[in-house]
């Protein structure tokens, strides 16, 4: 078994907690943008050390923003103070203590994810090499492929008995 990518884990849990604290802006508005930002900051996902990552809807978009903040957004030890910073004042609204809650739990994943050597790497898309015409690509054989002559492809009537 592989270890466990900790980073992956907090990524889902502060989505999740951002979209939970996004949704009532008319009871919080503050906590409500704390929300969204935690949402723009969380979507964009990382790269896997080993094996694929299925990157989500639109993410390079914002994985160029997440990316101009250079150490502040990869480092996942601020993650983890801006989250359990964030969280605290969620706390005080019964509208958003589930985003509290989960925005905590992110906070201790990304301390964890941190303490292990994990940093946010973006989800590089690779160029796709264009085909050289001459060089890869085959033109179709313009002629049959060669075949012996009619009287060597009868059989002999030594062969039909035999």
């Amino acid at each position: 078994m592989g270890q466990i990518e900790w980073a992956m884990w907090a990524n889902e849990q502060a989505l999740a907690a951002g979209l939970s604290d996004a949704v009532p802006p008319f009871l919080d508005p503050p906590g409500s943008v704390a929300g969204i930002l935690v949402c723009l900051l969380e979507y964009p996902r990382s790269k896997r050390k080993k094996g694929s990552t299925m990157e989500r809807c639109g993410q390079k978009y914002m994985t160029a923003v997440v990316k101009l903040f250079g150490p502040l957004t990869r480092n996942y030890y601020i993650r983890a103070i801006l989250h359990a910073a964030l969280a605290v004042p969620a706390g005080f609204l019964l509208s958003t203590i589930l985003g509290t809650v989960c925005l905590g739990i992110a906070s201790g994943i990304y301390l964890l994810a941190a303490v292990r050597g994990e940093e946010w790497r973006p989800i590089e898309q690779k160029p796709r090499e264009r085909p050289q015409v001459g060089g890869t690509i085959k033109q179709p054989p313009s002629n049959p492929p060669p075949r012996p002559p009619a009287d060597a492809r009868k059989k002999q009537p030594a062969e039909v008995r035999g």
